[in-house]
């Protein structure tokens, strides 16, 4: 069942991909596993927030939560590596990965429910308290139980296709094999104590080695909808992203 999971939704993006009125192109998709039981998930109401959820809570006899990372074609981050403000392209990318997560996650649970196994989808952003900007599932937090990735220095996940893409979730009572955890840091900063390009790129003063102000953080955004409003609800930044060791690979 792994592998038809996998298979599942790689064909799903490659044909998503293919649809005239898609702008945005993306690589071959990242999917990992974790158990619904994982102790890691408790774990997340102490490192992100007392609220976070638990798959339970969102599906009652949850089983797995499979977690996958998109990752953007080179090109929509090339286009934004200059400028103070995200790219035409980056802020399409944003809107279009959402649209697709939603959409990809409808479909699975659609072939699912053929098998007789529920799913619970869960928006892939806007699902977050808007006075202290923590959200109540965090994909990326759920992608590191997986084995998607790890933490890097600009809060992203890095993956083996590096931060550049957007991280989706879905849960599901059907029983699939987790997989494991590295043991391993993917960033280079925290494996090496080197690099901190990501602190450098940061265009609003938001990232820093010992800390991360969201609210700094979340200006950029807001700006950046206003300056790409024509393409729907665009709060992305991803300069800490782009033009990195990181950007498109694990560098350890």
């Amino acid at each position: 069942m792994n592998k038809k999971v996998k298979e599942l939704i790689y064909k799903y993006v490659k044909e998503y991909s293919e649809k005239k009125e898609i702008k945005t192109k993306w690589g071959q998709p990242i999917v990992k596993f974790s158990d619904a039981n994982d102790k890691m998930f408790i774990k997340l109401k102490e490192i992100v927030s007392p609220t976070h959820g638990l798959p339970k809570d969102f599906l009652e006899d949850a089983k797995t939560v499979i977690s996958y990372f998109i990752p953007f074609d080179p090109s929509v981050a090339n286009s934004n590596i200059k400028g103070k403000y995200s790219s035409k392209k980056w802020a399409q990318a944003y809107v279009e990965t959402n649209d697709l997560i939603f959409n990809l996650n409808k479909y699975i649970k659609k072939e699912f429910e053929a098998l007789n196994y529920k799913s619970s989808i869960i928006p892939a952003t806007h699902n977050f308290n808007e006075n202290s900007l923590i959200s109540d599932w965090s994909h990326r937090h759920v992608g590191y139980i997986a084995g998607l990735g790890k933490f890097g220095l600009n809060n992203m996940l890095i993956t083996d296709k590096g931060c550049c893409g957007r991280v989706g979730s879905i849960i599901t009572n059907l029983k699939i094999e987790p997989t494991k955890r590295s043991d391993k840091e993917y960033c280079l900063y925290k494996s090496k104590g080197i690099c901190k390009k990501c602190v450098k790129r940061c265009v609003n003063d938001a990232l820093k080695v010992d800390s991360f102000d969201r609210h700094k953080c979340y200006e950029i955004l807001l700006y950046n909808d206003k300056l790409h409003f024509d393409l729907g609800l665009t709060d992305a930044c991803g300069k800490c992203c782009v033009s990195l060791p990181c950007s498109f690979t694990n560098p350890v």
